[in-house]
């Protein structure tokens, strides 16, 4: 597993958290930095998902 997979899916996890302390403590902004986060972190996996593709093909 590439690191761009294991960093976008812990990017998620700790987004995932955030949005729903966020929520838990009505903190718009904490819950709009944790959907931030998740984005990213399901982008930076899909990147790494793309590499481990072209590298496998090798």
């Amino acid at each position: 597993m590439s690191d761009d997979k294991s960093e976008g899916k812990a990017k998620d996890v700790v987004g995932s958290a955030k949005e729903t302390f966020g929520k838990a403590t009505g903190d718009k902004e904490t819950e709009r930095s944790g959907q931030a986060d998740q984005a990213e972190g399901k982008v930076q996996k899909g990147v790494g998902e793309i590499k481990d593709a072209f590298t496998d093909k090798k």
